[in-house]
């Protein structure tokens, strides 16, 4: 278990360095969605390579920063109902959905993306839009991102699997959505009565 973990690790730091270059993409596309809009209003002047480019950097935002994401455990998911599970039935569920969901749709974004990014590539495929990039760039995203996404789902899995084993303590970041769960749940028994701490009453 030490190897996994230490293998856990490793992924972990990978996808905060990555997630933590690809945030600057935003302060980028910001700068890029100014300088495009300046030129245009003072010049008359546009060009649909800076326009695609803007999607470009917010699909590097999305994708490569999706991993990292995963690692702070700050996805979307239902903390007023899995605050109310032991944590030994939450880190069940947790893995029931990394190995069913998560790893397998992974699995099979990268085996489909990489011809889907080879074929571009090969081909020298460019944009429709007249003046537009080429494509390959954006498409090898989505590959690398489901490729580290699916490095992150290992490593969640790892670490689940060690803390029911007692091999490695809960993450803090748990006891925050819960606690921000249970601040939910008491603003919203302040609107209906009906609603307490431990759910709905009759």
């Amino acid at each position: 278990m030490k190897a996994l973990l230490s293998f856990s690790r490793s992924i972990d730091a990978l996808n905060v360095f990555v997630g933590r270059v690809a945030c600057w993409a935003i302060f980028v596309a910001i700068l890029v969605s100014a300088a495009n809009a300046v030129v245009r209003k003072m010049f008359g002047v546009s060009s649909n390579a800076w326009l695609e480019l803007q999607w470009y950097l917010f699909g590097a935002v999305f994708m490569l920063c999706a991993p990292w994401t995963l690692q702070l455990n700050e996805h979307i998911r239902i903390d007023i109902v899995a605050s109310r599970l032991s944590r030994r039935v939450t880190n069940i569920i947790e893995i029931v959905c990394i190995v069913l969901f998560l790893m397998v749709f992974s699995t099979l974004m990268v085996w489909l993306s990489v011809p889907f990014v080879f074929d571009s590539l090969k081909s020298g495929e460019t944009s429709t839009n007249a003046g537009g990039l080429i494509l390959w760039p954006a498409k090898a995203l989505i590959l690398i991102g489901f490729v580290l996404l699916l490095l992150q789902g290992v490593s969640e899995l790892i670490k689940r699997i060690a803390i029911m084993r007692g091999d490695l303590a809960e993450a803090a970041g748990a006891d925050l959505h819960e606690a921000e769960a249970e601040r939910i749940l008491h603003e919203l028994a302040k609107v209906d009565p009906r609603i307490s701490e431990g759910g709905m009453r009759p």
